[in-house]
């Protein structure tokens, strides 16, 4: 679920202060006639490569721009306010005359090089469904392999196509009626040029059994499957979510209403091209789940694990719109009529109560409507390394409502670029954790117990990266949006079952166990945080012009982000107040330390409704004083007082 824009604290009005010119204006105005002839004074200062301080636009800083600067001092004039913390004063003077005499051809300071970034891509990868450069058009056997079953181009309708431990070659050109459940160790392989075509009424190509007997060890390589018409939060390939599967050098595509294939445990999907699917690439989530007798499903999170994604380009996928973007950039398919939308479901690949994946060196790009990569809901342990990461019109990752990952070494090029405008007071970051951390009590396979962000490349996203926890979000529901979150934390599944959001309800609307101090601690027990967040050594780069008009203070553009919202109280919760804006900004060791920034970047903290949002960079950085905890800022709903970030990072 994508937090949307809403207030939870009262607002007072900003008290606009009257201008007036600093005492010492007119010694100043004749010493810039002065600097003007003679032009020697320079004031050492990082800039950005646009011409700053020009604020008449007329190419050259000089005694009109100083003139219109003092024009507005003592006012939070935007165009004045060069630094942007909201007054124009010495601070924007000194920026002005920094740039004294600079034209709009003088050459910008070189920017001090980012930190060592690891091994981030550099460049995106050759579009695979875009440019036929895919590599199962060059790797697919030309004929039929030792002892395999040959399917003739056609109508395969009446074919066995799932006898046990058997290898199936599609030969050349198109087969139709196609729809099979694999047997155990079962491989299908496609010559070069066979497709399968379900014909727009066909719901899947590949389906898997979803309750024992679970059917395992099924190969499908080298196909072209298109125009299936898969059910919404169904799927193409892999329906259901069948453990043991392996998908290689496969092209899934123009598929609606639903995605291209589902996961399941010890799944590989590796070099495949996954375009232009009604609802995703992937939809993460097998129906196999802790329910089932026998279950298969992780003991940790209750659906599928050990999954590895690699070398993939997932790109174009939700055709069909599930979310209702406004100003759509595509003619939705006639197949994605009737479903019904609004229900935060589409993107690139989204995943739900999955352990241990691994999402590396794929292209994930262009996907509509909402993220690129979306774990959502009782996740747990996820590598997301080496991937190029662009163009979603939604945020590049957004993790929500999950635990422990580690995202390194990723390129992040302009994402967020359709959904940020839309979403002013709330900022759409390239990454985006929603009520996720690390937590130690629930395990991984590689003892993950934080989440890590680390050797990133942002550039010109509308935002980089945005850690969020809704004070109203907890195991059982949130009350004042009436969205009940009907699965529970992970932290103790002994006391609190993953199915079981009963208890948590009960002892939080209780004052008699619901408080930090009682044992059990339900107060922390049904909360999921956003905690123990390290964002370190990342290059962020942003210019605003590269990004488009609508990117603007205003709309919350060119942001970093740490914040929550007021809690209600609803129904005796106690996350009332500022209780979870306090905590998620000073004490759940949420950390940026050790950045590159190159651009005009701006911070988003504590509450969404702080009226001094979004602050500078000196009060991002400046030494916690009082942790917005004091009356006056509690109750006049603004706080700017140092929140200690990004110790040893520059910006330029």
């Amino acid at each position: 679920m994508r937090a949307k824009t809403f207030l939870s604290h009262r607002i007072q009005p900003s008290k606009l202060l009257k201008p007036r010119y600093p005492a010492f204006a007119p010694t100043l105005v004749a010493m810039a006639l002065v600097v003007s002839a003679v032009g020697y004074l320079v004031v050492r200062y990082s800039h950005a490569a646009t011409l700053v301080g020009d604020l008449n636009s007329d190419g050259i800083v000089n005694v009109y721009d100083l003139s219109i600067l003092l024009s507005h001092w003592g006012t939070n004039n935007a165009t004045a306010d060069l630094n942007g913390d909201k007054i124009v004063n010495t601070s924007d003077l000194s920026i002005l005359l920094s740039h004294w005499k600079q034209t709009s051809t003088s050459s910008a300071p070189t920017p001090t090089p980012a930190p060592p970034i690891g091994s981030a891509p550099t460049s995106p990868p050759v579009s695979w469904c875009e440019d036929g450069n895919f590599p199962g058009d060059q790797g697919a056997p030309s004929s039929a392999p030792a002892g395999a079953v040959t399917v003739p181009a056609g109508n395969n309708g009446s074919m066995d196509l799932a006898s046990a431990n058997t290898t199936y070659w599609f030969a050349p050109g198109t087969h139709t009626g196609v729809s099979v459940q694999p047997n155990n160790n079962d491989t299908y392989l496609g010559a070069p040029g066979a497709i399968l075509d379900g014909g727009g009424s066909i719901n899947n190509a590949f389906s898997a059994n979803y309750q024992a007997p679970y059917y395992t060890g099924v190969t499908i390589e080298y196909l072209t499957i298109q125009n299936y018409h898969p059910d919404g939060s169904g799927a193409v390939v892999n329906v259901n979510g069948g453990p043991g599967w392996t998908v290689k050098y496969d092209s899934i595509k123009n598929n609606v209403p639903g995605a291209a294939m589902m996961d399941g445990n010890n799944m590989v999907i590796q070099n495949n091209c996954l375009t232009k699917n009604g609802q995703y690439a992937i939809n993460g989530y097998s129906y196999d789940d802790a329910t089932n007798t026998p279950s298969i499903a992780s003991a940790v999170t209750g659906g599928p694990y050990n999954i590895t994604v690699t070398n993939n380009e997932l790109s174009n996928n939700n055709t069909c719109n599930w979310d209702s973007a406004p100003s759509f950039p595509i003619a939705i398919p006639s197949g994605c009529s009737g479903i019904t939308r609004g229900c935060g479901c589409a993107g690139g690949a989204k995943f739900w109560q999955n352990q241990n994946v691994t999402i590396k060196n794929n292209y994930v790009h262009d996907n509509y409507g909402d993220p690129g990569l979306w774990p959502d809901t009782g996740n747990d342990g996820f590598t997301i390394e080496n991937n190029y990461i662009s163009g979603n019109w939604g945020e590049g990752i957004m993790y929500e409502v999950s635990y422990n990952a580690l995202i390194e070494n990723n390129t992040f090029v302009k994402n967020g670029i359709g959904a940020g405008p839309t979403n002013a007071g709330f900022p759409t970051g390239a990454i985006y954790l929603s009520e996720s951390g690390g937590d130690s009590r629930v395990p991984t396979a590689g003892n993950i117990s934080s989440i890590t962000i680390s050797g990133n490349v942002f550039t010109d996203n509308w935002d980089g990266v945005v850690l969020w926890e809704n004070s109203d979000r907890f195991c059982g529901g949130n009350h004042v949006y009436d969205q009940p979150d009907e699965n529970c934390t992970l932290v103790d599944p002994g006391l609190l079952p993953l199915d079981n959001s009963t208890t948590c309800v009960t002892k939080l609307e209780s004052s008699s166990t619901n408080q930090p101090s009682d044992n059990p601690d339900y107060f922390d027990l049904c909360r999921w945080k956003t905690q123990n967040v390290q964002v370190s050594n990342n290059a962020f780069n942003f210019t605003a012009a590269n990004i488009g008009a609508s990117c603007t203070t205003g709309t919350d553009c060119g942001e970093n982000a740490i914040f929550s919202n007021y809690g209600s109280g609803a129904s005796g919760v106690p996350y009332v107040g500022a209780i979870v804006p306090i905590n998620i900004t000073f004490n759940q060791n949420n950390v940026f330390k050790n950045n590159t920034y190159n651009g005009a970047w701006r911070f988003f903290v504590w509450a969404q409704s702080n009226l001094d949002n979004p602050i500078s960079w000196s009060q991002w950085t400046h030494a916690v004083t009082d942790k917005c905890s004091t009356s006056g800022e509690q109750s006049g709903g603004a706080c700017n007082s140092g929140f200690g970030q990004d110790a040893g990072s520059t910006i330029h």
